[in-house]
């Protein structure tokens, strides 16, 4: 039964068709890969340059995404419009450039138009493409496949299941340029310095601890308990119990306090540490900030005494702090 335009079932089946069609075609992909995608990851890897990622149109579009993903992830990469780049950008390329082309038919007037001055810099040219006969794909040194068997539009016309399959591509050559680079997460962090992600990746704890004379809570191990419940109120529920030396020799939380209190009706004229952990939960001052958030979320505290490699106690780093800096 046909579905009436404009009901609920049409605008889903026409919605699933589309998701199904371009899976598919990203699928396609995945079994057509071997050793022209291997030998575009080390050109690319070898060059000393930039790779330069050009496309017209949805391709261009595409382009420009990959240009910024490679960036991010450790290939030095620029998107050049084909169209400016015949109008004076192709000023950008120099020795040791690739370029990554990305047109659907292979045969864009656009980028055609740079084909001279890439030939005449000897640049390397690997294009994506469902044209492998076509004009661009003759002229390059690896082509990779990008063809889809249909597109997701219903008039097969837009680039629809097209583009998502070049987008997909790109994105397995940058991921396995990364691989082979040994990326790491402090390599991310380094390239991402702003905004909320900057803060997950390069916040160190000192960045978000509270320090300094008079700021941070601390008590003796011989202080009494009637001593640690004004401080225990006043400073979050965690207070860090320090020895002469200034090292941390355990921990008092509201709730060892509590548990102390219940077994011994005369808590309060007992010692700090009878009632403290003595074996607590501790974070240097260079860790990354989301590791002390994740190390209060796997043992269910709230706060962390931050100590030198020698045990000195240096402050503290609270659950709330961690969540007003946008990390937790």
């Amino acid at each position: 039964m046909v579905e009436e335009a404009g009901s609920d079932a049409r605008i889903l089946g026409r919605a699933r068709d589309v998701l199904r069609i371009e899976s598919e075609s990203v699928a396609d992909l995945e079994r057509r890969l071997g050793e022209e995608f291997v030998a575009a990851v080390r050109l690319i890897f070898g060059l000393t340059g930039r790779l330069v990622v050009t496309g017209m149109g949805k391709s261009g579009v595409v382009a420009r995404k990959l240009a910024s993903t490679f960036s991010s992830t450790g290939t030095p990469a620029v998107f050049l419009h084909p169209a400016e780049g015949i109008h004076g950008d192709l000023g950008m390329l120099v020795a040791g450039d690739g370029l990554l082309m990305i047109s659907k038919s292979g045969e864009s007037d656009e980028i055609a138009g740079l084909m001279p001055t890439v030939r005449r810099l000897d640049l390397p040219i690997i294009v994506m493409t469902s044209g492998r006969a076509s004009n661009l794909a003759r002229q390059a040194d690896i082509v990779l496949d990008t063809s889809v068997e249909v597109e997701a539009c219903p008039l097969d016309l837009a680039p629809t299941a097209s583009s998502t399959a070049s987008l997909a591509m790109g994105d397995a050559l940058a991921m396995a340029l990364s691989d082979l680079r040994e990326f790491t997460a402090e390599d991310f962090a380094r390239l991402h310095p702003g905004g909320e992600l900057g803060r997950r990746l390069t916040w160190l704890v000192r960045d978000v601890m509270v320090s300094g004379e008079g700021s941070v809570p601390q008590l003796a191990p011989d202080d009494r308990l009637d001593v640690a419940t004004h401080a225990i109120a006043h400073q979050r529920g965690t207070v860090p119990v320090v020895n002469s030396d200034a090292r941390i020799v355990g921990i008092l939380t509201a709730g060892d306090l509590t548990r102390f209190a219940a077994a011994h009706p005369d808590f309060l004229s007992r010692r700090v540490d009878e009632a403290m952990n003595p074996t607590p939960y501790t974070v240097p001052p260079d860790a990354l900030a989301t590791d002390a958030a994740a190390r209060l979320r796997e043992h269910g505290i709230m706060a962390l005494p931050v100590v030198s490699s020698g045990g000195e106690l240096l402050g503290i780093v609270h659950l709330h702090d961690l969540l007003r800096a946008g990390i937790a």
